[in-house]
């Protein structure tokens, strides 16, 4: 047993010393309770940073809302001081992350909870105001997604609209704020597909969004690169209007198992996934809107590696 472990050990050091060989910045999506187990255990974080330092990853899109009964930002800011100042002082930036699954942050489009979205990211603010430089977040995602709406099917185009308006009224608070800090939304690849009328414009649902925010991490979950269903044809829409407006884009991809085997790397390998963004950082990297990955999401990606290693140790142990 004392073997096996070993060969465990020398297999995740092995799978972390690609880091230094891939290309692009990255972050990672971080959800609830990743995020508050960070928050409350100095050791688990200790932990996930290292790991993150090992896969090269610059950025953590960090949760910052309500999650089990509790809303940290709100009512114990001093945890999240205290993480994100270690997050800084190890080479890492945070992100707040808003939007919820828990929370059915879905809803937020709906006008009828616009107040709700709006003290969301007022959380954020406030305790970015109160706090020191070095405890300050770098950046907001909003993960805000009106499709998962029930009645969508037969709201789409009026939903995409609130969507829209949300965003301004999001961006418009930020700017209230006076804070400078880059503020963007994850959006699905095919957002580019469906066009809605917005201030007189009639256009992509993404330019309009790419027009508000100041980046985007576009959901381009695919697991090739090249193809007309590949990675770098669902970005380039976004790409090319981002170097016209000047704003930046970061490709996301996705590590859940999902029953449509294209969607996601979970059924593949660490060495095809980086194959993969290598192919498509050759592609768009010398692009200036490119800003790198995000990963989808820290949870599933640590125990795709880790399940990945556990099996290149019981591999080694079984050949002996």
């Amino acid at each position: 047993m004392k073997r096996f472990f070993a060969i465990l050990s020398l297999a995740l050091v092995s799978l972390g010393a690609q880091a230094a060989e891939r290309i692009g910045p990255r972050a990672i999506w971080t959800w609830e309770e990743d995020s508050y187990a960070m928050l409350d255990d100095p050791a688990t974080a200790g932990r996930a940073i290292g790991f993150l330092q090992s896969k090269g990853i610059g950025t953590v899109f960090l949760y910052a809302d309500a999650f089990g009964k509790r809303n940290a930002i709100a009512d114990q800011p001093q945890l999240y001081r205290r993480l994100v100042r270690r997050l800084h002082a190890s080479g890492l930036k945070a992100y707040a992350l808003l939007g919820s699954g828990y929370l059915n942050t879905e809803r937020y489009v709906l006008p009828r909870h616009r107040k709700e979205a709006l003290a969301m990211l007022q959380r954020v603010l406030d305790y970015n105001k109160a706090a020191a430089p070095e405890e300050r977040f770098d950046g907001i995602n909003v993960d805000i997604e009106p499709h998962i709406l029930d009645e969508w099917s037969t709201r789409k185009v009026a939903l995409l609209g609130e969507f829209v308006a949300l965003s301004d009224a999001l961006m418009e608070a930020k700017r209230a704020s006076g804070q400078a800090l880059p503020m963007g939304p994850a959006i699905p690849f095919w957002l580019d597909g469906l066009h809605i009328e917005w201030k007189g414009q009639t256009k992509p649902v993404s330019q309009h969004v790419q027009d508000i925010y100041d980046y985007v991490a576009l959901m381009d979950y695919r697991d090739k690169a090249a193809g007309g269903d590949g990675i770098v044809s669902h970005a380039m829409d976004e790409l090319r209007y981002a170097e016209r407006i000047e704003k930046r884009v970061l490709i996301g991809v996705e590590t859940l198992p999902n029953a449509i085997k294209k969607v996601s790397f979970h059924h593949l390998k660490e060495a095809d996934m980086e194959r993969e963004l290598g192919a498509t950082a050759r592609s768009v990297g010398a692009m200036q809107p490119f800003g790198g990955f995000v990963i989808h999401h820290y949870g599933s990606y640590r125990r795709w590696l880790e399940r990945a290693a556990i099996d290149a140790a019981a591999g080694e142990t079984g050949s002996k």
